[in-house]
């Protein structure tokens, strides 16, 4: 729809991954804070293991990256008289 309006397709793959990755950037951030509320309900274990997180956080980023760039790109070369026709 944006493409109809007069976005280039330049401007569409940054919008839809970087909704995508914010998505991702606030789950993230729960689950800090969710690990910081737990040290009291955990025994002989760590709340936040930063190795653990940041792995886990590098793969959560890249997968998201690359779900969110498949439809992006799928959605930027549409053609907008298709698009349209079909909403």
């Amino acid at each position: 729809m944006r493409i109809a309006l007069g976005a280039g397709r330049i401007h569409v793959l940054p919008m839809v991954v970087g909704e995508g990755l914010r998505l991702a950037v606030i789950g993230l951030a729960g689950a800090w804070l969710v690990g910081r509320s737990m040290p009291n309900m955990l025994y002989g274990v760590k709340s936040i293991d930063l190795v653990a997180f940041g792995v886990v956080a590098a793969v959560l980023v890249a997968s998201a990256v690359l779900a969110c760039s498949i439809p992006a790109r799928r959605a930027a070369w549409v053609d907008p008289v298709v698009a349209l026709r079909e909403d």
